[in-house]
C-alpha cells in the first residue's frame, strides 16, 4: 500500500514537471513570436520589401545638338531592336535559324546570342540585333506566332541625320568603356552611350541629363512581376552650335571628296559657320559598333578620314603667311610700303641660293606688288632684315603656335619656330637660311586650317584678336570681349590692299580667275602653295611637274580670304591636301563658299520660328 502511494506521488511530480516544462516552452515560443512579429516587424518589412521591390534607373534622353538655325545635327529617334527570351523558346538554336530565314544573321551575331543566353538567366532578354529596319520589323511581326520568345522592343537612340557631313564637329557616341566608369550608375546601364569625340564628348555632362527611376516588384528569381511606380528622368540640355549646316553642306560638296579642310568664321564674334574636314565618316556606324572590315578601311584610307584636319592637320602655311611677315616689317619700321626689292628669280645668302616660284623673276617689287604676285624674293629680303624672333612675335599675335581652345578634342598648336625652340629641340643654332624659309611660310613653320582662318579674321576686322567658338551657350554675348590687335591701321590697309590685288587685279593677281564678280560680295585673299618635300636641283632644271610625282608628294594648295571688301564679316581658309597650286585648287573652292555664305547671310540668327530648312535653299 505504501509503495502504491509513493508511485502516485512520483507520477504526479513528473506530470507537474512536464506541464511546467511545456508551459515554459510555450511561453518562450509566444515571446519569440511576439519579438519577431511585433518588435522586429518594421525591420523585417523593410528587408522583405528590399527583396521584393527593385529600384531601376531609367536612362534620360540625350540632349539634342542643333545648328545656329535650330536644324538637328544630332537627334534621338525611335529605333527597334530584336530580342530573345530563351526560357520561352524550345531551342535557342532553332529559333535563331527561323529568324535567319526572315532577316540576314551572320555567324558573329549567332555566336554572340548563344554566348549571352548561356551566361544570363533564362528570363533575361538578349538583344539579337539593334536598329532593325521597318521592313525587318514587319517580317518578324507577321511570323511572331512561330517565333516564341522573340520580341520587338522600341527605344530612343542617337542619330545623326546628316551622316558624315558634320561628324568632325558633332563627334559620335558609343558604348561606355571601362575607363569611363566613375561610379555614376547611369554608365553601367546596358546599352548606355557616351560621347567619344567632337562636342558630344566636350559637352558630355550637360548632354547626358539625369536618370529617372522605376520601382518594380520581382519574385524570388528576380523576374519582374509588375511596375509599382516610376519617375521620368531629366533630358540633357540642348546644345546650339554656331555652324550653319546649309553652308557646311555646300562647302563639303565643293571639296568633291578631296582630302582637306574648309573653315568659315564670322570675323566679328568668332562664330564658326562651317568646319569641314574631308573626307568624313558616318558617326551612326559607331553607335552600334563598327565591323572590323569597316574600321580597317577607315584606318588604311590615305586621306585619313578619322583625323579632323581643320584643327589637327598641321601644314606649312606657305605664301598665306606673307601678310604676317609684311605687317611685322611695317610695324618694326624695316621697310615702307614703297620700298622696292629686285627679284631676278632667286636670292643668294652665303653660298646658298633660294628660289622664287617664278624662275625668271618679277623685277622690282614693292609690298603691295609682292603680295599680288606672291614674290618670294621680296619676302626673303624683308624676313632677313626682320629676323626670326620678330617674325615669330607677330605670328603669335595672329594666333599661330598655340591652340585656339575651340570646343573640340584633339586640336594641335602648329609651330612658330624661334632660336630658343631650335636650340631646345635640336641643340643647334638658328641659321639665316631658316629665317628666309620662315618668311615664305615654309621650313619649320606649321599651322592648322583653323589658325589660318583666325589669322584672316584678325586681318579682316583689323581691331581685335578674335577667337573661334563652336557653341552658342545661352548666356554667351553676341560679341565677346577680345583683346585689341594693336597694329597701326595704315599698315593694315597696305596688307589689305595687297590682298585685294591678289584677287581683283587682272594684271598678275595670282587668284584673279577665282574672283567673285557679284557686286557687294567681292573678296580679298591670298594664295599659298606649300611644298611637302625638297625639290632637287635636277628636278628643278628638268621642270618637273607636280602632277608627275606620287599624290602624297605633291604640294598642298591653300587659300585664305575675307569678304565683303568694305564691311568684312566672313573669313575663310581652304586647304586641299596635295592639291597642287593654291590659285587653281583652293581659291575656286573658297570663292564659291564665300559667295554662298554671303548669299545665305549665314551670320544672321533666326528672327522667329519660320520652320525653314536651310538645306532647301542650297
Amino acid at each position: 500500500m505504501r509503495q502504491d502511494i509513493d508511485q502516485r506521488k512520483q507520477f504526479t511530480r513528473r506530470a507537474l514537471m512536464l506541464a511546467g516544462g511545456q508551459l515554459v516552452l510555450v511561453s518562450g515560443l509566444a515571446a519569440n513570436l511576439y519579438y519577431l512579429q511585433v518588435v522586429k516587424a518594421p525591420e523585417y518589412q523593410i528587408q522583405s520589401d528590399d527583396n521584393r521591390i527593385n529600384l531601376r534607373l531609367l536612362p534620360p534622353l540625350r540632349g539634342l545638338i542643333v545648328d545656329r538655325f535650330g536644324q538637328g545635327l544630332a537627334i534621338n529617334r525611335q529605333t527597334y531592336q530584336l530580342v530573345l527570351v530563351s526560357e520561352q523558346t524550345d531551342s535557342v538554336e532553332d529559333t535563331l535559324e527561323r529568324i535567319g530565314q526572315l532577316i540576314d544573321l551572320d555567324d558573329h551575331e549567332i555566336r554572340w546570342v548563344l554566348k549571352e543566353t548561356a551566361q544570363r538567366s533564362a528570363f533575361v532578354p538578349v538583344t539579337v540585333r539593334e536598329d532593325i529596319s521597318w521592313s525587318e520589323v514587319a517580317k518578324i511581326e507577321v511570323n511572331l506566332p512561330e517565333l516564341p520568345g522573340v520580341l520587338i522592343e522600341s527605344r530612343q537612340s542617337r542619330f545623326y541625320p546628316y551622316g558624315e557631313l558634320a561628324t568632325h564637329v558633332t563627334g559620335y557616341v558609343s558604348a561606355v568603356s571601362e575607363t569611363e566608369l566613375d561610379g555614376d550608375p547611369l554608365l553601367e546601364l546596358p546599352g548606355f552611350r557616351t560621347g567619344k569625340n567632337g562636342v558630344e564628348k566636350v559637352f558630355e555632362q550637360s548632354l547626358r541629363g539625369s536618370a529617372g527611376t522605376q520601382n518594380v516588384e520581382v519574385n524570388a528569381y528576380g523576374r519582374v512581376i509588375r511596375e509599382i511606380s516610376s519617375v521620368e528622368g531629366v533630358s540633357g540640355s540642348e546644345l546650339r552650335l554656331t555652324i550653319d549646316v546649309g553652308l557646311q553642306a555646300f562647302a563639303a560638296r565643293q571639296m568633291q571628296d578631296q582630302a582637306g579642310s574648309v573653315v568659315v568664321m564670322d570675323l566679328l564674334n568668332g562664330d564658326i559657320l562651317a568646319l569641314v574636314s574631308s573626307p568624313g565618316f558616318d558617326p551612326n556606324a559607331f553607335n552600334y559598333g563598327l565591323s572590323s572590315e569597316a574600321w580597317q578601311a577607315l584606318l588604311n584610307d590615305p586621306r585619313t578620314p578619322l583625323v579632323n584636319k581643320a584643327i589637327a592637320g598641321q601644314y606649312p602655311p606657305g605664301s598665306t603667311f606673307k601678310m604676317v611677315v609684311a605687317l611685322a616689317a611695317l610695324e618694326e619700321g624695316i621697310v615702307t610700303p614703297g620700298d622696292e626689292v629686285w627679284c631676278p628669280g632667286h636670292y643668294t645668302l652665303g653660298n646658298h641660293r633660294f628660289h622664287c616660284w617664278r624662275s625668271w623673276g618679277h623685277g622690282d617689287m614693292n609690298m603691295v606688288q609682292a603680295l599680288k604676285h606672291s614674290c618670294d624674293v621680296y619676302f626673303y629680303e624683308i624676313a632677313r632684315q626682320l629676323g626670326i624672333d620678330k617674325t615669330a612675335a607677330m605670328a603669335e599675335r595672329f594666333g599661330f603656335g598655340a591652340v585656339t581652345d575651340v570646343e573640340l578634342i584633339g586640336e594641335r598648336p602648329g609651330l612658330v619656330p624661334t632660336r630658343g625652340w631650335k636650340e631646345a629641340v635640336y641643340g643647334e643654332p638658328w641659321l639665316g637660311g631658316e629665317t628666309l624659309n620662315t618668311g615664305i611660310g615654309q621650313g619649320y613653320m606649321l599651322s592648322t586650317p583653323l589658325q589660318l582662318a583666325v589669322m584672316t579674321a584678325r586681318l579682316g576686322n583689323g581691331q581685335v584678336k578674335v577667337t573661334p567658338r563652336l557653341a552658342r551657350l545661352p548666356d554667351a554675348p553676341d560679341v565677346p570681349a577680345f583683346e585689341p590687335l594693336g597694329v597701326v591701321p595704315e599698315h593694315l590697309e597696305v596688307i589689305r590692299q595687297g590682298m585685294f590685288e591678289v584677287v581683283n587685279n587682272p594684271d598678275g593677281g595670282t587668284a584673279y580667275r577665282a574672283r567673285i564678280k557679284d557686286e557687294g560680295m567681292k573678296m580679298a585673299g591670298k594664295t599659298g602653295t606649300a611644298q611637302v618635300r625638297r625639290i632637287t636641283a635636277v628636278e628643278r632644271e628638268a621642270g618637273l611637274d607636280d602632277e608627275e610625282v606620287p599624290w602624297h608628294h605633291r604640294d598642298h594648295a591653300l587659300f585664305v580670304a575675307y569678304a565683303p571688301l568694305h564691311a568684312p564679316r566672313y573669313a575663310c581658309a581652304v586647304i586641299i591636301d596635295h592639291g597642287g597650286g593654291g590659285s587653281t585648287a583652293a581659291a575656286p573652292v573658297a570663292r564659291d563658299v564665300m559667295r554662298e555664305a554671303q548669299r545665305r547671310e549665314s551670320v544672321r540668327w533666326p528672327l522667329g520660328g519660320d520652320g525653314v530648312d536651310p538645306l532647301r535653299e542650297v
